[in-house]
């Protein structure tokens, strides 16, 4: 199949040629001498960019990194609320993921960029109520409603990167979003420890309502990035105010409402999808219940003071920034490697083979963790095998985001949508039977058994390797109802 046909597939123009039965070819080898290519001339850019200068895939790299950036930063926004116990984490968790699935159906009717500024908005209001509550329901309100508007960059990051970079460049922009989102759970209860420490809770909740505020202002930099590609030039949208399009009154159609609400639907019905919304369910919530857990944990077995356990944290922010850095060149070497002995072909599963080591650095971590605190080891074993954990998580995030908008270009916002309620279900999960589990039974039993719920949660990319290419080309790509356009 000549590289033309893998580009065509990518922009869901003839479905017969879409990436569920075939792979992405990048070198100019495989071309038939009329493809774009990257500066370098020889890798083809998928999808082909338009003539059009309106084209997110033809703004200048700085435009886009900037954007990147800015949904990096609204993505990390620290949650100060998990180191505060929690009794007020269990709402938040769960419209984080109900959230999710509203930001993706209304960015795919209204734009990516009105639905993420409103979305700010609120986020910064319910920010500044956390802080000025006056009674307990009163704040678990605000937190509750606070985690359905702050998860917009979260949930939609997929959308813009999927919008504005080729499929060459997209693991390392994963690797980028995917970072800040890593590092959040670990970086709130860092600053909160101190902030408690030396002063009133209040401050932890202002803090995040300037750094909100910091994220609105910073959208007004933003464009609005999606673009109909099934449009010639001359149907396009005639861009006239970016106020306009800030406030979601200049737009591309895009079909019905009742289509884009039906989106989500349709993408979990995907096997694959739904699989890998399980995968991440089964280890990030062990993810969630070290970090909510781990103050109790210090406190008790070791007598660590506020400031001690403020500065404890920074081993998570360390095993984040660990699996930022490795993966940066890791994921693209994976897939270089899988390219050179498949004919030039890049299938999605490729993306998948970084599950393994992922896997293994959890299991590992969780392992050790658990006889670290059983038999009270120095707390050094639970800063090294905790930041492995969170390196390994980093890994898998990274490369399941890769594989799902791979297999499904047309659903980038909905699987990113789906990522997200695996990981806020299973942190969900996790702050209920966390707590008790560990301190009503052994920790090396508890954790052992966490471990292996981890190791048998890599068969599943171990079945989406072997399986997953034929259970996407049974199922076709996503076909939206009401759809006279792909979107």
């Amino acid at each position: 199949m000549s590289s033309r046909k893998a580009t065509e597939a990518v922009g869901q123009e003839k479905p017969e040629h879409h990436p569920n039965t075939s792979g992405y070819y990048l070198d100019r080898y495989h071309d038939d001498g009329d493809g774009k290519t990257a500066a370098d001339g020889q890798t083809i850019l998928i999808p082909q960019p338009t003539e059009d200068p309106n084209d997110p895939l033809n703004w200048p790299p700085r435009k886009k990194n900037l954007i990147l950036l800015i949904i990096t930063y609204l993505a990390f926004l620290p949650d100060f609320g998990s180191a505060l116990g929690a009794h007020n984490l269990v709402g938040n968790l769960f419209c984080l993921g109900t959230g999710s699935l509203f930001t993706v159906f209304l960015s795919a009717y209204f734009g990516r960029l009105p639905i993420l500024f409103l979305w700010q908005l609120m986020a910064l209001g319910t920010g500044i109520w956390c802080a000025a509550a006056q009674s307990f329901p009163s704040f678990l309100g605000a937190r509750i409603v606070v985690g359905f508007f702050a998860i917009a960059a979260q949930a939609g990051g997929l959308m813009w990167i999927d919008d504005m970079f080729f499929f060459h460049e997209r693991p390392r922009k994963i690797n980028t979003w995917s970072g800040g989102i890593i590092i959040s759970p670990y970086l709130g209860p860092f600053v909160a420890a101190f902030v408690v420490w030396r002063g009133s809770w209040r401050w932890c909740y202002w803090i995040y309502s300037i750094l909100s505020a910091v994220g609105l202002v910073l959208i007004l930099l933003i464009d609005e990035t999606y673009y109909d590609r099934s449009l010639p030039r001359e149907e396009q949208p005639v861009w006239k105010s970016r106020v306009r399009r800030l406030l979601g009154l200049e737009r591309h159609p895009q079909g019905s409402f009742l289509r884009s609400v039906s989106r989500p639907f349709v993408a979990i019905c995907k096997v694959p999808v739904a699989l890998i919304t399980v995968y991440y369910f089964l280890n990030f919530a062990w993810i969630i219940g070290v970090n909510v857990t781990i103050s109790t944990w210090l406190t008790s077995f070791y007598g660590f003071s506020p400031k001690s356990l403020g500065l404890f944290y920074f081993s998570g922010i360390t095993g984040s920034i660990l699996g930022e850095v490795l993966g940066h060149w890791a994921h693209d070497s994976i897939g270089n490697f899988y390219s050179r002995r498949h004919g030039g072909r890049i299938d999605s599963e490729a993306r998948l083979i970084m599950c393994y080591p992922a896997g293994v650095l959890m299991v590992v971590g969780l392992l050790i963790l658990g006889f670290a605190l059983q038999y009270h080891w120095h707390w050094a074993y639970l800063a090294v095998f905790g930041a492995m954990q969170i390196t390994g998580i980093n890994f898998a995030t990274t490369a399941i985001n890769a594989y799902l908008l791979d297999s499904y270009p047309e659903g980038s916002g909905e699987v990113g949508a789906w990522i997200v309620v695996g990981r806020t279900l299973g942190g969900f999960m996790a702050t209920f039977i966390e707590i008790p589990w560990v301190t009503g039974s052994d920790a090396a039993k508890v954790l052992g058994v966490q471990t292996g719920i981890t190791a048998a949660a890599m068969l599943i990319p171990l079945f989406l390797q072997v399986f997953g290419k034929r259970v996407r080309q049974f199922q076709g790509p996503m076909r939206f109802p009401d759809m006279s356009k792909s979107a």
